[in-house]
């Protein structure tokens, strides 16, 4: 760790309520005291942690503004070192101009992620729940900042930890018994070891199990809107936004380029793109548009395939049906609000979701809600349970899973304990780069390499 103190602005680069300069480092509190003069009161250096000061910042001799400092003494902080907090007023140039201040009085720019870095550094968090601080900060619903906070809490590392140390255990029994074969140690026999590698890895499997089903919740997906022409698309896109993201006309083929939108379903974040209607057409810049809305449609998670419920399914309607037979989908049966004409059987036969609704009318959101967490099986997600909160934790309870499986097979074929406990310790190596304890440099680089500066 080095010892340098370093600064950044922890709030968003815009106006707002207050702007706060965040400083961390052996020297923070000095720092702080040469930009800071307190109104009142004791030096900010004589200043106890969890107290608070108001005064005036400087520059110099250039007063800046009025601002509030919070000192956190080492190692009761965020970092684990000694911290302090500059609220100022929220303006762009404000915030900006403090830090300058504070640079200029020796502390160095802090990198994206370091103060997070720093406090995992310094054993105050570890890698799971440094990862949960941005799943938390970029969650879009409530189950996907509960599923962040559980995890920031330790709900999931506590989970990590108990597995590895069952595995540990046995391990340590193979070790002892395969290195000092002359001692008078017990053998562990495969009756004892196989309950502990099955029950560890049930548990790993349903964690990724919840971490698949969750997905949209934490991550979101990628949806597409299709359909032949005419029959909705953009007033469900619009509706579904909440405002008018794409143009609505009554001439077919009015959307010929890819619309796209972040929208929130419930819980469910949808990264939704509205396509060109599929239909065979001899206008080129319409053919553009068609084969972008196909291949939008090959690479979605979730496909909302729109038909209008007042006209009969034409061989256009049957070309949607078709793209899609192998996706996630749900049928999405539009103007609900004139007299039905389409086939509603045929739609539902072929798809595991149907709703009838009503773009223009704003009618059947909920609807199709709760239709859409069915196909993404969101409904069978626990916020409250152990929860992976990036690809990369996942990754690490797969090869897990895969070391098990192959300590259970060598258990089972008669393969010699010295093998099956080399399988064991690689699932161990797995679960603690997980958690960060054995993690490499490389890869504890690569997760604070996704933070904002400031955090």
């Amino acid at each position: 760790m080095e010892n340098s103190t370093i600064a950044a602005v922890a709030t968003p680069n815009a106006p707002g309520g207050i702007g706060i300069v965040r400083i961390s480092g052996s020297r923070a509190i000095e720092t702080a005291a040469a930009v800071f003069t307190p109104i009142g009161g004791e030096p900010l250096t004589e200043c106890k942690g969890y107290h608070a000061r108001f005064g005036t910042v400087h520059d110099g001799e250039e007063r800046l503004d009025e601002a509030v400092c919070l000192v956190f003494r080492a190692p009761r902080s965020y970092t684990g070192e000694d911290v302090v907090e500059i609220s100022c007023h929220g303006g762009i140039y404000i915030t900006k101009r403090v830090l300058r201040a504070v640079l200029n009085a020796g502390a160095v720019p802090a990198e994206a992620g370091e103060f997070t870095k720093r406090a995992f550094l310094n054993g105050k968090i570890d890698l799971a729940g440094s990862e949960s601080v941005m799943a938390l900060i970029s969650a879009s619903g409530k189950q996907a900042a509960s599923a962040a906070l559980n995890t920031l809490e330790g709900r999931l590392s506590g989970e990590i930890r108990s597995c590895a140390d069952k595995l540990t255990a046995v391990c340590a029994s193979l070790a002892a018994w395969v290195d000092y074969p002359d001692d008078d140690i017990e053998e562990i026999g495969g009756g004892e070891m196989l309950p502990v590698f099955k029950d560890v890895k049930a548990a790993l499997e349903a964690i990724v199990r919840r971490y698949d089903c969750g997905r949209a919740v934490t991550d979101g997906v990628d949806a597409v809107i299709v359909g032949k022409p005419n029959v909705g698309k953009s007033t469900l896109m619009n509706m579904l936004s909440g405002f008018e993201r794409s143009i609505v006309t009554d001439v077919a083929g009015t959307t010929r380029d890819v619309v796209e939108e972040r929208i929130v379903l419930g819980d469910i974040l949808l990264r939704v793109a509205d396509t060109a209607g599929i239909h065979d057409t001899e206008n080129k810049i319409e053919n553009i548009g068609v084969d972008l809305a196909k291949r939008r449609l090959e690479r979605a998670e979730l496909v909302l395939a729109v038909f209008d419920g007042s006209s009969p399914l034409t061989e256009e309607d049957a070309e949607i049906i078709a793209c899609c037979r192998d996706k996630r989908r749900v049928a999405v049966l539009n103007k609900a609000d004139l007299p039905p004409q389409a086939d509603i059987d045929l739609i539902r036969s072929e798809f595991p979701e149907t709703v009838v609704l009503s773009a223009s009318q704003g009618s059947g959101a909920e609807e199709l809600e709760k239709a859409v967490a069915r196909v993404l099986s969101t409904d069978a997600f626990d916020p409250n349970a152990a929860c992976l909160t990036s690809e990369r934790q996942r990754s690490c309870c797969v090869r897990a899973i895969d070391d098990l499986s192959q300590a259970v097979a060598a258990l089972e074929s008669g393969v010699t304990l010295d093998a099956v406990n080399v399988c064991a310790e690689c699932a161990v190596g797995s679960l603690l780069e997980l958690t960060g304890e054995k993690a490499t440099d490389a890869v504890v680089d690569e997760v604070f390499s996704r933070f904002c500066v400031g955090k």
